[in-house]
């Protein structure tokens, strides 16, 4: 039996993270398995339809690597694969179950249906269907008047829906709506169009979010209905937040492409959320993985029973792994459309300033959890700063008078230097600092702060590199002037 699993979204809106997370175990199974990955549009909810999400999913898939090897753009022989291309197979097969008895014709309009659940509430009950279109003859119904095509559930007996996570799970059919199969504008609803188009695109394993779970035994009814083989099911558990509640937009339930934005990488993304709900194996504590060892070593078996914690803080740390072993060069390139984005470099980039890039990855590389951090630690390499008032200029337990004195000679060995760069500049900076009886971190303070209007920056000698000695020069220069001024104030009130 050749595996094949598919990936169904509605389109809706963009499938967050959680919703990923499933796609990315359907993917690493049917790779694992030499089978298909199917790409299929569940387009039938048409009063929601989002006219480009069909392409950002795409897109989203493409970028984190996932390619289809059924569906559209790439064709099949079980297609077409856009559900609202199929709408005349899904009224056959209404009507197939209408001559079996396993459907029936329903006229309630949303007022009665409304009332009706209304009443179910006030006593308590669970809202469903009452049934009052269920036992009318066959033809009391016009099937050229306004109707739906309801579900025939059987009211007698259990179903047991067998999951490979869960196991077993009992269903008593009483509490089982019948289910709209076919709307009054002649769209199938999710659960018809479902079971049709899994059985004719030969799908294997359902591999699905634990919320379709209370829906399956629905689904298998149609199944016995059209004599069909029932699939292997595999209901996953949710994505939760850190704080134990259904991941919200908050926890990181976003599209695939605001993590792009963001600045994370999808190899690291891709890691992470094959490891969201998954274990490699007992007593295995490796968590950075390639795609070749995740496909390898992927089996739906290590898919955890309970719910998976969505966790930032670990995919900070794992994304910034990954960008820690990037080759500079490559980081570049990943790194350049972020700055262009902030206005900080143009498009296309001059040679001068790609040299100047060249300089600056190094310096950020340990430091970048995201591709977008590197715009706030390195901004003040592209633009001017404000210089820092006077009082954040003084040197850590320093008088004004010695922070001028060291300013003003650092600005000297500076101008002095044959070669202006972090090799040459770094001891004699550092002797400078034994001169003027120092510690070394309370000069390099004074001199970051003067020329970066930070605290904290990336290495202090490549910042000033990259900034270029006619740039460095200026700002201690406009730093003396500020501490100048704080002092003749100072002297003026004495």
């Amino acid at each position: 039996m050749t595996v094949r699993v598919r990936f169904a979204p509605s389109p809706t809106g963009y499938p967050h993270i959680g919703n990923i997370r499933t796609v990315v175990f359907n993917w690493l199974y049917a790779r694992n398995q030499g089978g298909k990955f199917v790409l299929r549009v569940e387009d039938t909810d048409r009063s929601r339809y989002v006219a480009n999400a069909v392409q950002e999913i795409m897109d989203s898939l493409r970028w984190l690597g996932m390619d289809w090897d059924e569906g559209p753009q790439v064709g099949g022989e079980y297609g077409p694969y856009v559900q609202s291309e199929r709408l005349e197979l899904y009224q056959q097969k209404a009507e197939e179950l209408l001559k079996k008895g396993w459907a029936y014709r329903c006229t309630c309009s949303p007022e009665r249906l409304e009332q009706v659940r209304e009443e179910q509430r006030a006593r308590g009950e669970s809202p469903m269907y009452d049934g009052h279109c269920r036992d009318l003859p066959p033809d009391a119904i016009d099937p050229n008047e306004p109707h739906v095509i309801r579900l025939k559930v059987p009211h007698e007996g259990e179903t047991v829906v067998h999951d490979l996570i869960k196991g077993d799970v009992v269903f008593d059919n009483r509490l089982i709506d019948d289910q709209v199969l076919m709307k009054s504008d002649g769209f199938p609803t999710y659960h018809l169009a479902v079971v049709v188009d899994d059985h004719l695109m030969n799908i294997t394993h359902i591999i699905r979010a634990d919320e379709w779970l209370p829906s399956t035994p629905k689904h298998i009814f149609m199944y016995r209905a059209f004599g069909w083989e029932t699939p292997t099911f595999v209901h996953v558990p949710l994505v939760m937040g850190p704080d134990g509640k259904k991941l919200s937009k908050r926890h990181g339930a976003i599209s695939v492409n605001e993590f792009h934005k963001q600045g994370y990488l999808p190899e690291a993304l891709f890691n992470f959320l094959a490891l969201v709900g998954w274990a490699p194996g007992e007593g295995d504590e490796q968590e950075i993985f390639s795609r070749e060892e995740l496909i390898e070593r992927f089996s739906l078996e290590r898919i955890n029973k309970a719910a998976a914690v969505f966790s930032y803080d670990k995919l900070d740390w794992m994304n910034g792994v990954y960008i820690r072993q990037l080759p500079p060069a490559e980081l570049l390139q990943r790194l350049i459309p972020f700055w262009q984005e902030a206005g900080m470099i143009p498009t296309p980039v001059p040679a001068e300033i790609l040299r100047k890039l060249e300089t600056v990855v190094p310096l950020v590389q340990e430091r970048l959890k995201t591709l977008r951090d590197v715009i706030a630690l390195t901004d003040f390499i592209f633009a001017d700063i404000e210089t820092p008032a006077a009082e954040q200029l003084i040197g850590k337990k320093m008088t004004a008078k010695q922070t001028v004195l060291a300013i003003q000679q650092v600005q000297e060995l500076l101008a002095g230097l044959v070669h202006f760069n972090a090799e040459t500049m770094e001891q004699p900076l550092r002797d400078l600092a034994k001169e003027l009886h120092l510690k070394a971190g309370q000069l390099f303070g004074l001199i970051r702060t003067a020329t970066t209007g930070k605290d904290v920056t990336p290495p202090l000698f490549g910042s000033l590199e990259a900034l270029g000695r006619t740039e460095t020069l200026r700002r201690l220069e406009r730093a003396e002037e500020a501490l100048a001024l704080l002092l003749a104030e100072e002297e003026s009130g004495e």
